[in-house]
């Protein structure tokens, strides 16, 4: 473990010995997956641009592999974890550079704005997170990646290790199998800027799925006025994805009467909607691009 590591922990025996010491090994054997590769840690190291005016995010620190390395290169980084086992660990394996870390010790899913901000000021970080740089507990990768992109205007970019299909999700071209509602709503708030594939080798111990680490860079939606859309617009549109894909092999007329079925108000004003909007009802939610699901979110909008 020498000073050109990226991170002291990422091989199996480094692992081992962190769980061990700690008396985890038998548990943390069984479940959760560690990465041991300490170039694939460089590679998303360098992927995010980490810097040391960043303030990071990350969920899911484990023992701290991928965080002893973002806390050398960044100013300050803010991690969740709700496992009650691993805090004693971090502040074992990140002692060095503790000054610059903040532990939440929650369920991801149940950070706001508020908590960032009140811990940011505590830790005495200059300001909230910028990036989100994460190997991503599978269960809830996706959830993550969006709920904090719409949570969290700070977040200039995330740079996430998931599960492959998860990625191919979040990268996939209109009329693609794997472009859904997921996607449209991702494409609101990001953009893919970078990828690689991760082998399940690179993990102790091995899962039984490929991952991906990718990067995704805020964009600012606009309409066809070229005018920024304000929350509610993009939310509107969030929405219509979801009624195109409500019933995926419909069309899209009869997959947003589905989805509106307790709405019958914009049920009665579909036809409206689609015609004011250039639309034709009889195409398949998967052939409208980012655009198109625009001018449907500022149509539901007039409803």
């Amino acid at each position: 473990m020498g000073d050109e590591r990226t991170s002291p922990y990422a091989t199996p025996s480094a692992t081992r010995e962190v769980l061990e010491r700690h008396g985890l090994y038998t548990k943390y054997a069984l479940g959760q997956n560690f990465l041991v590769n300490d170039d694939v840690v460089r590679k998303i190291i360098e992927l995010a641009e980490v810097g040391k005016g960043d303030h990071v995010l990350e969920v899911g620190p484990g023992i701290g592999t991928l965080t002893a390395a973002l806390l050398q290169h960044a100013g300050h980084v803010t991690a969740v974890e709700m496992d009650h086992d691993l805090p004693a660990v971090l502040e074992d394996t990140l002692a060095p550079w503790w000054s610059r870390f903040t532990l939440l010790q929650m369920d991801a899913l149940d950070v706001r704005g508020e908590t960032l901000g009140e811990h940011a000021g505590a830790a005495g970080a200059a300001a909230m997170p910028n990036k989100l740089v994460s190997n991503l507990p599978y269960a809830v990768a996706a959830t993550v990646v969006l709920d904090y992109l719409q949570r969290f205007s700070s977040l200039e970019r995330a740079t996430v290790m998931v599960q492959k299909e998860v990625a191919d999700r979040m990268a996939a071209r209109q009329g693609t199998k794997n472009y859904g509602a997921y996607t449209v709503k991702l494409s609101m708030y990001a953009q893919p800027a970078g990828r690689f594939s991760v082998a399940p080798g690179n993990f102790f111990p091995p899962p039984h799925v490929d991952s991906a680490v990718i990067r995704l860079d805020r964009v600012q939606p606009v309409g066809d006025d070229g005018q920024p859309l304000t929350p509610e617009e993009v939310a509107a549109a969030c929405t219509m994805a979801d009624a195109a894909f409500a019933t995926r092999r419909k069309t899209i007329a009869n997959s947003c009467k589905t989805y509106f079925s307790s709405r019958p108000e914009v049920q009665a004003a579909l036809p409206g909607m689609f015609e004011r909007a250039g639309i034709d009802p009889r195409r398949r939610g998967e052939t409208l691009d980012r655009a198109e699901f625009i001018r449907l979110g500022k149509a539901l909008l007039e409803v």
